[in-house]
């Protein structure tokens, strides 16, 4: 079931802080997700991977350059919060 993305939040080092369709909130740490080459090369750069935002017409976060990523995958590679929106 897709669920999307409705805030997200940088937290520091790669670990992002995102809510989901019903509040539910989770923590994913992208360095265990992404190799950081491509498109998500300028992710290395703290100041550049801060400038996350939500693209609500498509219920994921993105970034200046155009890279995203998959609600699902989010979801999927994320941990819940314990004991907020779960």
């Amino acid at each position: 079931m897709l669920k999307d993305v409705t805030a997200v939040e940088a937290l520091g080092e790669r670990r992002l802080l995102l809510t989901f369709e019903g509040g539910e909130r989770r923590e994913i740490d992208l360095a265990k997700v992404l190799s950081f080459e491509g498109v998500f090369e300028p992710l290395q750069d703290p100041a550049y991977f801060r400038s996350v935002r939500v693209e609500r017409e498509v219920g994921t976060i993105v970034w200046p350059n155009g890279a995203d990523l998959c609600p699902d995958v989010l979801y999927e590679k994320s941990t819940p919060l314990a004991g907020v929106g779960s």
